[in-house]
């Protein structure tokens, strides 16, 4: 895959997600995929996506930047929402929060096979306790 092909590939992957279109997201995400160092295949990835869902009902994946280098993504991403209950272990309860994601994809045959993620948690809690 080019940069280009990638990139539209990786936007594809997000408009799943914000679609919850449970059923097409192997097309994205490898089988065997890894999230964080650890193998959780592609109904873990599945389950736990279906879980940001049930504790964010308004989460919306938007795109701040995107690079793309043949095989990998690197992508910041925007989130405006508001979790009905804890969230990364914080007691948001229905404030809407504003936070970023920093994630980096390596892609094999076109799938997502490895993520690795980090949320800005620091800026929940200022968020919450200022």
């Amino acid at each position: 895959m080019t940069k280009d092909e990638l990139a539209t590939r990786y936007h594809g992957y997000i408009a799943c997600l914000n679609a919850q279109d449970w059923q097409n997201l192997g097309d994205f995400v490898h089988d065997d995929v890894h999230y964080n160092g650890k193998r959780i295949g592609l109904s873990g990835y599945r389950t736990m996506l279906e879980g940001d869902f049930r504790a964010i009902p308004d989460l919306r994946f938007t795109i701040d930047f995107l690079m793309a280098d043949p095989r990998r993504i690197a992508s910041r991403l925007l989130f405006d929402c508001t979790p009905v209950g804890e969230l990364f272990g914080l007691p948001v309860n229905g404030s809407k929060v504003a936070f970023t994601e920093n994630v980096f994809y390596e892609f094999q045959d076109g799938r997502i096979r490895n993520v690795w993620s980090i949320i800005d948690k620091a800026a929940i809690a200022d968020q919450l306790y200022a």
